[in-house]
């Protein structure tokens, strides 16, 4: 910006420096919000992920205790369904 604000007399007759000076100002001001939602997305992802957790340790509380205590009352097909979502795959040596 300062090398076409001092020197103009090589830059091309189509050449708009006012042009250049709004996308370099809209460039700067810009930047402080762009800081501000990386920010808030790395908050709001971890949030996120968190939240992902709860519910799944939440979700295997359910299963636990209708696999324990279900049996019988009509949610045997439920209960091995979530036995397929929740099975432990064993770890091979």
């Amino acid at each position: 910006m300062e090398v076409a604000n001092r020197n103009d007399e090589f830059l091309p007759r189509s050449f708009d420096i006012n042009e250049m000076r709004r996308a370099v100002n809209l460039y700067e001001s810009l930047y402080p919000i762009l800081l501000s939602l990386g920010q808030l997305h790395e908050l709001l992802e971890d949030t996120y992920y968190v939240a992902g957790n709860e519910a799944y340790a939440s979700a295997r509380v359910v299963y636990q205790s209708a696999k324990t205590h279900g049996r019988g009352i009509g949610i045997d097909t439920v209960v091995e369904e979530l036995g397929t979502r929740f099975s432990r795959k064993s770890r091979k040596s």
